[in-house]
C-alpha cells in the first residue's frame, strides 16, 4: 500500500539540502509528550513536499487547521516557518524508518537496524523547537514488538524533547490468518485483537496509532478496527490516534466534505484524541489537498472547514474521556453497517444521566464520556452515522432526555436548545456531524 510513499520519501530527503513489558503497570509507559500539547485534540497530515514549503504554503497549512505535519525531514528553513505558524513536525529519516510491509521481513528489524544505528542518528541530530516527534516504525509485524519496546525506551533517552512515533497496521492488513502460518502475514498473528494486545504488552507508548482508509475497505471493518483499538486504549489507559483519508484510493472519486466528517467524528465517538489526514501532498493514491505543482485542489477548502469544526468541538471534548461506545438505531438496512464488527445495536440508552436517545431513521454512534478531572460532569459525543458515503442530503430530529441541564456544542459552536418538560431536548441534525452534549 505504501511503496509509492517510500519512493516519494527518498525523493524528498535527497532533494532537500525500559523493556517493552508493560504488564498493566502504567508507570512503565513512555509518557513524555515533548512539545505536543496533549491536553488538546491535535490534527495532523501527511506529507509536505519540497515545493510546498514556501511561507505562503506553510501559512496555508496553519490556516487549514493542521497542527502538525508527518514525515518531515530536518529542513531548517521549513522548521523555522513551522515555529512561526505554530505547527509541529514529526520527522522521518533522522533514524531508520522500519516498514513492516506484508510480513516478508517480519522479525528482522533488530538484525537489520540495531540500536547502534539509532544512537548514530541521534549523534547527528540537530534539534529545533518545531520538532515534536521522531518516526521509527510504520505497520510492523508483531514479531518485531519486543525489539520495538526496547528501542522505544532507548529513543526516549536519545531524543529528550521528542516523542517516538509508531504507527500500526489496520485490521485489513494482508496475509495468512487462521488456517495458515500467520507469521508469514503482515500482522504476524492470526487475529487483529491479538496483534493489538501484544502491542500493549510489549511496546510502552502511551498511545496507539493506526491508519484506516474506509473508501475501499468499508464501514464494517472501520467499526471493528475502532472497537478493538478503543477498547485496548481504555483498558490500558492509552490515547487513541487515527489516520484517515482526505485523498482518494479511487482516481475517479474525490472524498466529500461529509465523508471527511464521518471519518473524524465517528473516530471521536470511539474516543480518538489525535486525527491525521492522508495525504496533503502526494504520498500515495490520488486527489490530494495540493496538486503536484503546489496549487490547492478542491480538498483544501473541505478540509479547512471540517478541521475548524473538529477544533471547535475538540476544545470541550478533551475535557472528557470516552468510557464506552454504543450503536443506537442500527436496525433494518443500517444493521449491515455493523455486521461482523463486534458492535451490537442498542435498543435503548440510559447511563443514569442521559437517556432515550433517538434520531428516527438515522443510526447514531454514541460515546459515553466522563470528566478527566474526576469531577461530576458527564458528556456524550454523538455522530449521526446514517450516510457514511454522503449519498443523500437528509435532516433528522435528535431527541434525548437528561436529568440535568446541558450544554450542546456542534461544529459551528454552541447549539441553543430549550429544555422541555421531563428533561426532554430535541433539535435538527445532519448525518456525519459531531455533537458534544455536556451536563452543566
Amino acid at each position: 500500500m505504501k511503496r509509492a510513499l517510500y519512493i516519494a520519501l527518498m525523493l524528498i530527503i535527497l532533494g532537500l539540502s525500559a523493556t517493552g513489558a508493560w504488564c498493566q503497570d502504567q508507570s512503565k509507559f513512555v509518557t513524555k509528550h515533548g512539545r505536543m500539547d496533549r491536553s488538546r485534540l491535535n490534527i495532523g497530515a501527511y506529507i509536505l513536499q519540497g515545493n510546498a514549503r514556501t511561507e505562503a504554503h506553510i501559512k496555508d497549512v496553519a490556516d487549514c487547521g493542521i497542527d502538525f505535519m508527518m514525515y518531515m525531514n530536518n529542513d531548517t528553513a521549513a522548521l523555522n516557518l513551522f515555529s512561526k505558524y505554530n505547527i509541529g513536525a514529526i520527522l522521518v529519516g533522522t533514524v531508520p524508518l522500519w516498514w513492516g510491509g506484508f510480513g516478508d521481513n517480519a522479525g528482522t528489524m533488530e538484525a537489520q537496524h540495531p540500536l547502534s544505528e539509532y544512537e548514530e542518528g541521534a549523534a547527528r541530530f540537530t534539534d529545533h523547537p518545531a520538532i515534536w516527534g521522531i518516526c521509527i516504525v510504520d505497520e510492523p509485524s508483531c514479531l518485531d514488538f519486543p525489539y520495538m519496546g526496547r528501542l522505544t525506551a532507548r529513543m526516549e533517552e536519545l531524543f529528550p524533547n521528542q516523542f517516538t512515533h509508531i504507527n500500526l497496521h489496520p485490521i485489513y492488513a494482508p496475509g495468512p490468518r487462521t488456517g495458515n502460518d500467520p507469521t508469514k502475514g503482515a500482522l504476524g498473528t492470526d487475529s487483529y485483537q491479538d496483534y493489538i494486545d501484544r502491542y500493549c504488552k510489549e511496546v510502552p507508548t502511551d498511545f496507539i496509532s493506526y491508519d484506516f482508509y474506509y473508501q475501499r475497505e468499508g464501514v464494517q471493518k472501520d467499526y471493528a478496527n475502532m472497537r478493538i483499538v478503543s477498547e485496548a486504549c481504555r483498558r490500558t489507559g492509552r490515547s487513541m490516534w487515527v489516520t484517515v483519508q482526505v485523498n482518494s484510493a479511487i482516481l475517479e472519486q474525490w472524498i466529500s466534505e461529509n465523508q471527511l466528517r464521518f471519518q473524524a467524528f465517528s473516530a471521536m465517538a470511539y474516543g480518538a484524541e489525535n486525527i491525521t489526514w492522508a495525504c496533503y501532498c502526494f504520498g500515495w493514491w490520488y486527489n490530494q489537498v495540493l496538486y503536484g505543482n503546489g496549487d490547492k485542489t478542491q480538498q483544501y477548502d473541505k478540509l479547512k472547514k471540517v478541521n475548524a469544526e473538529i477544533h471547535t468541538i475538540g476544545e470541550r471534548y478533551m475535557k472528557y474521556r470516552t468510557d464506552s461506545t454504543y450503536c443506537i438505531g442500527f436496525t433494518g438496512l443500517a444493521d449491515t453497517m455493523i455486521e461482523g464488527s463486534g458492535m451490537v445495536n442498542s435498543e435503548s440508552y440510559d447511563d443514569g444521566v442521559f437517556s432515550d436517545i433517538d434520531a428516527g431513521m438515522c443510526p447514531l454512534l454514541v460515546g459515553r464520556m466522563s470528566a478527566r478531572d474526576g469531577g461530576h460532569k458527564r458528556a456524550i459525543f454523538i455522530c449521526p452515522a446514517g450516510d457514511p458515503y454522503d449519498i443523500a442530503d437528509l435532516t433528522f430530529t435528535l431527541r434525548f432526555k437528561s436529568r440535568r441541564r446541558v450544554r450542546i456544542t456542534g461544529g459551528n459552536g454552541p447549539i441553543d436548545v430549550k429544555r422541555r418538560c421531563g428533561g426532554r431536548y430535541e433539535f435538527e441534525i445532519k448525518p456525519n456531524q459531531g455533537i458534544l452534549i455536556e451536563t452543566q
